[in-house]
């Protein structure tokens, strides 16, 4: 006997019957037929009333016994526990299918943005024991449609003091999954260095920046060049803003070499809560500041050589206005250390999770 059949064995009310003797009993769950590279569907679904010519078929599926389930008031079928995950685990941003069978329900992005999860509350939801909810990792980019979770009623029938229990776990985190849609849309790139001010060897990195900012679906309004001086940095920043800019992000010149002044120049342009350095790898020498509501990112050389840095972990997070600071920037080490794959899978990898 499986752990499904010793739940409907021991749920009051419930009678195991020999597949012989159950001609007119009503099949309280779908009977699943599998044929390997053809079909898997329910070959009986829940609500047939079991006829003589039935019990062949059912024995052909391993089916000897069938369960016919009278339980009272206290207890829920795995489809009514299903709904009400499914109702009560949407929050803003995401939505269900509410047509639920063998007590599963799946969640989509109904937008993109960045997916977020509670997971205290998911952790207290999933020690319940009978129902489940399985997401993608918070702070997941989505697009519209994208699937971001997976739950269900694991017994064929829930107590509905847990179901009520697990309820609550819901509705007190407001809806358990979200996706928050963008709110930056105008970006502005300033690229500094002499060397690239000058001509002496082609920027990279205006074009790489611009690449991930439209991927996410900004406007990059202005992409200035300038050398390595702290004033003109500063300067370069006000203009972006001052023409709309939502977000600066400032490429070069992030190291200790006494020629990289643009964290000076960033400062010098009236940002504060600067954060600088991170325990993220490719990324240590990252930065983060803000000018009012303004984010300005000062991006170091590795922004340039790799695919995947600390920028592609932060950036989805000041995209929604949530505001960065050292302890968000401490938080990124534990998975912060980038594998650096021959071929690069972000964001399906351990980087940043």
């Amino acid at each position: 006997m499986n752990e499904r059949q010793s739940t409907y064995f021991s749920t009051p009310g419930s009678r195991l019957v020999p597949v012989d003797e159950a001609v007119g009993l009503v099949i309280p769950h779908d009977i699943t037929e599998i044929v390997k590279g053809k079909k898997k569907g329910p070959a009986f679904k829940k609500g047939h009333v079991i006829r003589e010519k039935d019990i062949e078929k059912l024995k052909d599926l391993g089916k000897y016994h069938v369960y016919c389930l009278d339980f009272g008031p206290e207890y829920a079928h795995e489809n009514e526990a299903g709904l009400m995950i499914a109702k009560a685990a949407c929050g803003q941003g995401v939505e269900c299918d509410l047509k639920v069978t063998e007590g599963k329900v799946a969640f989509k992005a109904s937008r993109s943005g960045l997916f977020r999860v509670d997971r205290e509350k998911l952790l207290e939801f999933n020690l319940l024991g009978d129902v489940m909810l399985s997401t993608r990792h918070s702070n997941s980019v989505v697009n519209k449609g994208d699937q971001v979770a997976a739950g269900r009623a694991i017994p064929l029938v829930i107590s509905r003091k847990l179901l009520d229990q697990a309820e609550t776990i819901l509705r007190d985190a407001g809806g358990i999954l979200r996706v928050i849609p963008w709110q930056l849309k105008r970006a502005a790139i300033v690229v500094t260095g002499r060397e690239v001010f000058e001509g002496r060897i082609k920027d990279t990195f205006g074009p790489a920046m611009s690449k991930k900012l439209r991927a996410l679906g900004l406007e990059v309004q202005s992409l200035e060049k300038v050398t390595d001086d702290p004033g003109l940095i500063s300067e370069a920043i006000r203009r972006a803003i001052s023409r709309g800019a939502e977000l600066v992000i400032c490429t070069g010149g992030m190291s200790v070499d006494p020629d990289d002044v643009t964290r000076k120049g960033i400062r010098m342009a009236g940002a504060q809560d600067m954060t600088y350095g991170t325990p993220v790898l490719p990324g240590a020498m990252f930065l983060v500041s803000y000018i009012k509501t303004i984010p300005v990112l000062g991006i170091p050389a590795c922004g340039m050589y790799f695919k995947t840095t600390v920028l592609d972990l932060v950036l989805p997070r000041i995209l929604i206005k949530e505001r960065i600071g050292r302890r968000e920037i401490a938080a990124l080490g534990h998975g912060g250390l980038c594998l650096s794959c021959k071929k690069c899978h972000y964001p399906v990898c351990p980087f940043g999770r």
